[in-house]
């Protein structure tokens, strides 16, 4: 490609609505532009970066035995009522009615539609197991979308789908899948992390998500560094505690004081002299609509995921004031644990607690001295609250470190959660019928690429990895009006291209300094520089992007030189997937 052909429109200033890496030098380097909120349209050199993607992840795919279909993006109410998502969902599911007055949605995800397309096309355990995916626009309304092409309302996805005659066939179709991903982000050239994960709106008995590592990241994420254990900051674990001995004569008298005014944490512990470790915060969360005490220590964060998952329900947000008054007796702020009688749960922090404070049921007034079983009972022990700094590995008991990340990639092993709603079932050996376990595996394509960017950029652009770089190599004369630098630029470029290696030649009439700062905009990992000095030894520069090593090569040697330093890259991560 000759670089005054291409449509690459390069931006100098840093657009003002974009925070983050990938925004601007996707925006200065000519890849998107923004149509309208959360969504983007994708420029030549956008897209050949997301075929990049899209290749690596056919290729990977179909070697792990999972075929390619097209589902419709528009799918009718009919499917998400049948798995009673169409209400669930919320509000990023964008309906809409069509001149026959009939409901769709424009696809965020395709469960309902792969599980209605299986059901009545496979009848008998003899075609199973199966696994479809394909590559396909998704849509989801989000309600601030931000950060360019990271969280956006249009994106491109690749989810695939698993359909097995019974759970062990789905854990080896899950396996297949796990390795997959990890070959796919190894042959990206991506540092990325597998973590546990919440199911969230999917559903299903669990998950991984698979974190490319940034500071920019939005999530975060811990991991073990004595284990394999790595999880999701929301579904992080908490090593339950060993029980202490009770023993009553520690316990002293409770005792009810006056705190006019008096609500927060950090109040209450100014006011009484006491510390955050010796406070007990009482939330009253609505599960369902109906009311739940969930206690943790002060200086503890209730990790609300956990909270919904452990009480299994569908539906959970703090009480409203109406709720909290009719729960506890008191207004917002003096809720505790004394005298209600709603369901109680305890995070694991609280076991062998003794004289806490809390609040008590009173406005402006907070008691001391509460204890377990004398003053009030618990229902459970559970894990509720947010990994903090000084938490050891539940499985091993190490040190955990704390890092952020990007979720590019997420599997689920959904179970029945579909397949039982829609009635996806089989007849087995016996000709009686079951229901297909299945499994869900998404990869987000455009997201991959805005995560190389944050993974890999500098304050000149972009660094791409090889295997995501549109191009591979950029032919730079310094001078056009030279005959002899454009000779030998043309030359190169015909030898390149042969080699079948992806060049970009920069015939424009621009200064030198122009084209290198484009150049390392744009991020190609080889620039070869022609100018007439080392031209008349014979020679050229090649700088590597990532390295900034410039080397003096011989021009007759250039070709070979570029084509093996590609080749050996391509070659290592693919001997590393």
């Amino acid at each position: 490609m000759r670089y005054s052909n291409l449509f690459l429109p390069t931006v100098k200033e840093v657009p003002s609505d974009a925070e983050i890496a990938s925004h601007q030098l996707m925006i200065r380097a000519g890849m998107i532009r923004k149509l309208t909120s959360g969504i983007y349209s994708y420029l030549p050199l956008g897209l050949k970066t997301v075929r990049k993607v899209e290749q690596i992840v056919r290729e990977e795919m179909n070697r792990a035995g999972a075929q390619e279909v097209f589902l419709p993006m528009v799918q009718p109410a009919e499917l998400w009522q049948e798995s009673g998502r169409w209400v669930f969902y919320g509000k990023e599911l964008l309906r809409f009615r069509d001149r026959h007055d009939r409901e769709y949605c424009l696809g965020p995800t395709h469960e309902e539609v792969i599980t209605d397309l299986v059901r009545n096309e496979i009848k008998t355990y003899r075609q199973l197991p199966r696994n479809l995916y394909q590559i396909q626009t998704k849509f989801r309304d989000e309600i601030r979308p931000r950060f360019g092409v990271m969280r956006c309302r249009e994106f491109s996805m690749k989810d695939a789908y698993s359909f097995d005659a019974d759970h062990a066939g789905a854990d080896l179709s899950y396996s297949k899948m796990f390795e997959a991903y990890q070959r796919i982000f190894t042959r990206c050239g991506l540092m990325f992390r597998p973590v546990e994960a919440d199911t969230g709106s999917i559903g299903g008995s669990s998950s991984h998500e698979f974190m490319v590592m940034a500071e920019s990241g939005e999530d975060g994420i811990v991991y073990c560094g004595r284990c394999a254990y790595a999880a999701n900051l929301e579904k992080a674990e908490i090593h339950k505690p060993e029980a202490g001995t009770a023993d009553d004569a520690d316990q002293l008298l409770r005792e009810e004081v006056h705190t006019p005014d008096v609500r927060t944490i950090e109040e209450v512990c100014a006011f009484l002299h006491v510390m955050p470790v010796n406070v007990v915060k009482t939330l009253i969360f609505s599960a369902d609509g109906k009311p739940v005490a969930v206690l943790v220590r002060g200086n503890e964060d209730v990790n609300e995921i956990k909270v919904r998952n452990y009480l299994g329900c569908d539906e959970l947000e703090l009480a409203g004031d109406d709720m909290i008054l009719a729960a506890t007796g008191s207004p917002r702020g003096f809720a505790g644990a004394v005298g209600i009688k709603t369901r109680i749960v305890a995070d694991y922090s609280l076991i062998g607690m003794k004289n806490m404070v809390m609040g008590a049921n009173r406005e402006d007034y907070h008691v001391k001295n509460v204890n377990f079983d004398r003053d009030f009972k618990v229902s459970e022990f559970a894990d509720l609250r947010v990994v903090r700094d000084g938490d050891a590995c539940p499985r091993c008991r190490g040190d955990l470190t704390f890092a952020r990340g990007i979720e590019v990639g997420h599997v689920f092993k959904l179970g029945t959660r579909y397949s039982k709603a829609l009635k996806a079932v089989y007849l087995d050996k016996n000709g009686k019928e079951q229901v297909m376990i299945m499994g869900c595996y998404g990869i987000g394509v455009t997201r991959t690429v805005a995560a190389a960017i944050e993974q890999y950029h500098d304050d000149d652009g972009i660094i791409w990895p090889v295997p995501m770089a549109p191009f591979q190599v950029i032919i730079t004369p310094v001078n056009i009006s030279e005959d002899t630098l454009c000779k030998a630029a043309e030359e190169l470029y015909q030898e390149l291209t042969a080699q079948g290696l992806e060049v970009l030649l920069d015939d424009r009439d621009e200064r030198a300094g122009v084209k290198f700062k484009d150049a390392d905009l744009i991020g190609i990992p080889y620039r070869v520089t022609i100018g007439p000095k080392k031209l008349a030894e014979g020679k050229v520069e090649v700088k590597n992007r990532r390295s900034g090593e410039v080397l003096s090569v011989d021009l007759t040697g250039t070709a070979d030189y570029l084509a093996t330093a590609v080749k050996t890259e391509l070659d290592r991560l693919g001997k590393l997937a």
